[in-house]
């Protein structure tokens, strides 16, 4: 059940807030509404409140003890003070769908949309109808006779993710790791760079734009490369695909057009899918093979972490902004647009 908040009358922006959850790139989206001139504030699970203060970029902390006082003390403070909530990957992994969905307080987004993303049988249904390249997904560990990467369900930062070549690799890491871990999917191991686009569509210039692109440092996936394999072997390393940090990446300028399509295709197949579609920033996680095709192996429905580096703006901003436009703040103008021309409904879920 989708709760439907009540939205203030008012066409003037000093009279909302901005909230986001104190982790993920809570800072690139309170820096951003401040930049718009819109205020904010951040909820804190206690002892994280300190990097918001140090940075200076929230106008209020609100600090909780649990994520469980959401329903108690949160949501009344933020309906309270017309605050409109950006949803990221910590905000939904502590909150959980279903708790997304109750919510009575204004948010950004379709709720909707994140059955789609979270769900990886039907992630897959919508990129396919999309018209996207897409690695293969076996069935079943018996089937591996390639290359595979066993990804667990639900945003983890790509935590317990794990190559398998047969059959056997897969039970024999399975079991001794992840013995109670039974939602996964075994997607074909593509050999490419990983690139992640970030996407911004604005149901109110209905226009998509490209904001930037990332890669992701991969706690030793990346670094295991030092060892000699030797070595490697010798010291019984696992590869692990936790994600630590993102590097801003600049693509070829010839697949730009082909990225701009992938994101239109994703936009408009969306609408027939759910609500109002999917609108604000998303993500396309893609794999560049060496003869330049693009497969998508996952798609993020909302801001990703991958756009902290570009606090700033991009170079792809910075040749359709006259301003710094990171993400952050690109929601904040959306938001803005939207009150000011009344027309805010059209931005929320």
């Amino acid at each position: 059940m989708i709760s439907q908040p009540i939205l203030p009358a008012s066409t003037d922006p000093k009279d909302f807030v901005i909230a986001t959850i104190g982790s993920h790139s809570a800072l690139q989206i309170l820096k951003g509404a401040r930049d718009e001139g819109l205020r904010n504030l951040v909820i804190c699970k206690k002892g994280t409140e300190d990097v918001y203060k140090r940075y200076g970029v929230a106008d209020e902390v609100i600090v909780i003890d649990d994520w469980s006082e959401w329903d108690s003390k949160v949501e009344e403070e933020l309906i309270k003070r017309n605050a409109i909530v950006i949803p990221h990957g910590s905000f939904i992994a502590y909150m959980g769908h279903d708790k997304v969905g109750t919510m009575q307080s204004m948010y950004y987004g379709t709720k909707e949309i994140l059955h789609w993303e979270s769900d990886r049988k039907m992630e897959r249904q919508w990129l396919e109808a999309s018209n996207l390249k897409l690695p293969k997904v076996l069935e079943k560990p018996e089937d591996i006779d390639r290359s595979v990467i066993i990804k667990f369900h639900g945003a983890g930062g790509g935590f317990g993710y794990f190559i398998a070549n047969t059959p056997e690799q897969f039970y024999e890491v399975k079991n001794r790791k992840y013995p109670d871990q039974n939602d996964f999917v075994i997607q074909e191991y593509v050999v490419g760079v990983p690139i992640y686009a970030h996407y911004f569509y604005s149901p109110i210039t209905q226009e998509l734009e490209i904001m930037s692109f990332d890669k992701r440092y991969e706690s030793n996936a990346d670094s295991i490369g030092r060892i000699k394999a030797a070595d490697q072997l010798a010291a019984n390393i696992h590869t692990s695909y936790t994600i630590v940090g993102n590097i801003p990446i600049v693509v070829r300028e010839s697949l730009l057009p082909e990225f701009f399509t992938m994101g239109e295709n994703v936009v408009e197949q969306s609408k027939k899918l759910c609500g109002k579609g999917l609108f604000g920033p998303f993500c396309l996680e893609c794999i560049v093979t060496r003869k330049l095709e693009i497969l998508v192996f996952e798609i993020s429905a909302r801001i990703v972490a991958g756009t902290n580096p570009f606090v700033e703006g991009s170079p792809y901003t910075a040749l359709k902004y006259d301003v710094p436009m990171s993400t952050g703040r690109r929601i904040s103008r959306d938001i803005k647009e939207a009150i000011e021309s009344g027309r805010l409904e059209e931005v929320l879920g």
